[in-house]
């Protein structure tokens, strides 16, 4: 029977994390006292989730492993996690089962022509695929062009294929190009944390996080805080060098493709009448002068 790999350190920092944002207040509980580290104590976390202060603090060890997804659910509850937080912690519980085989991990795959088909017939949104290491896998005209200081960054071309963690990270031209830098850096590492917790067997996702960790400050910091997203949807402020300021509304899909391979559908607009719309025009006619997309090939 094959162990999987210890992720028990992964499991006492998510618990801990989650645990220190909460109050006696804000969970009902009487707050007695002065407290020496900010959040619920773990015999308040044991108490809302009605186990024993031993079974919790043995969990928050990163015992997981046999745990029922009954126990699990009172734990999500008990730290008030959202839907996003309470998936990763089943994925972390998943990951630390033993396994009678190999497991096997999502594969990159060729995108299907008739997802391509889909990205190029938006030509008033910009439309783009990625992976869970947040590799751009393939785009439409108009991604192309509102994403050039990704794909143009030399974080991301020496690498063969643009990637948004990187340039986010790695490329200093990042904090001009996403006006909310700081909350583009926290979404990017949740991101990343959540397909962790995923994929917890794929290398290539283990050689950017230890890529990203020696490199940057900015992603450290935002690693250490645990915080996760599947799917994210809002605004978001660019500045692009060719049509300036852009407020866009975006929204993510997940795009299955083969087996267990999952893809994110990106799609960027413009609300109708604006400003942004116009310069999105602008844009839009701009790229219809360049090559409209790649051979989207996995690696």
């Amino acid at each position: 029977m094959e162990q999987r790999p210890d992720n028990r350190d992964q499991i006492r920092d998510f618990l801990a994390t989650r645990r220190a944002k909460l109050t006696p207040e804000q969970v009902g509980l009487p707050a007695s006292g002065r407290r020496r580290v900010p959040g619920l104590r773990r015999e308040e976390v044991a108490v809302l989730a009605g186990v024993s202060t031993e079974w919790y603090t043995r969990l928050e060890k990163g015992h997981i492993s046999g745990v029922s997804e009954e126990v699990l659910d009172a734990v999500a509850q008990a730290l008030r996690l959202d839907q996003d937080e309470r998936t990763y912690l089943f994925d972390l519980a998943h990951a630390a089962r033993p396994a009678r085989r190999a497991p096997s991990r999502r594969k990159d795959v060729q995108v299907p022509p008739p997802v391509q088909w889909l990205l190029d017939s938006m030509t008033m949104s910009a439309a783009f695929v990625r992976n869970g290491r947040q590799d751009i896998v393939t785009y439409n005209a108009l991604a192309r062009a509102l994403l050039a200081p990704v794909f143009d960054s030399p974080a991301t071309t020496r690498h063969g294929r643009a990637n948004l963690a990187r340039y986010v990270f790695l490329d200093p031209g990042s904090q001009r190009f996403f006006v909310d830098w700081d909350a583009a850096t926290a979404v990017s590492a949740a991101l990343l944390r959540a397909e962790a917790g995923r994929e917890p067997h794929d290398r290539a996702l283990r050689d950017l996080v230890g890529e990203l960790s020696t490199l940057s400050t900015a992603f450290r910091s935002q690693w250490a805080i645990h915080d996760v997203r599947l799917r994210h949807a809002g605004s978001k402020r660019l500045w692009h060098p060719q049509v300036g300021d852009l407020e866009l509304t975006y929204q993510s899909l997940d795009l299955p493709i083969f087996n267990r391979t999952v893809y994110d559908l990106t799609i960027y607009t413009a609300e109708p009448g604006s400003t942004s719309e116009e310069r999105l025009k602008l844009l839009a006619s701009l790229a219809a002068t360049q090559p409209a997309h790649p051979t989207s090939q996995p690696r």
